[in-house]
């Protein structure tokens, strides 16, 4: 009888720690910075391949991101819910990113017909 009562509050233990971790991931994330500069691969709609720089400022409720890709530049605006960014940039259809655990950013622009890979 001692066995199942010692066996409960270890697992009453684990669930507590258990629930808050998960209440605890989304602060993690968050946490986790992604402004700073990036080196930018990326492929047009027409199939085309590209590369570049990006500067990502501000805070997840107000970000700024700065594109130069060969002599062309280009700014956008948006903000960060947890690992998912969105940047307006002046287009019909906004950059959308997903951080990546590297520290990476894997993103789709032209509605999804544009791809792009922003590294550290």
């Amino acid at each position: 009888m001692a066995h199942l009562s010692t066996r409960r509050s270890v697992m009453g233990g684990l669930s507590a720690l258990l629930t808050l971790s998960l209440l605890s991931w989304p602060d993690l994330a968050r946490a986790q910075s992604v402004t700073g500069s990036y080196r930018a691969e990326g492929r047009n709609p027409d199939g085309s391949a590209y590369s570049g720089r990006v500067q990502i400022s501000g805070t997840a409720e107000a970000l700024v991101v700065e594109w130069q890709v060969a002599n062309q530049r280009y700014t956008g605006k948006g903000s960060r819910n947890g690992d998912v960014i969105w940047i307006d940039w002046g287009q019909k259809y906004p950059v959308v990113y997903l951080r990546m655990p590297s520290g990476e950013l894997h993103g789709t622009w032209a509605n999804g017909r544009g791809l792009e890979r922003l590294i550290p």
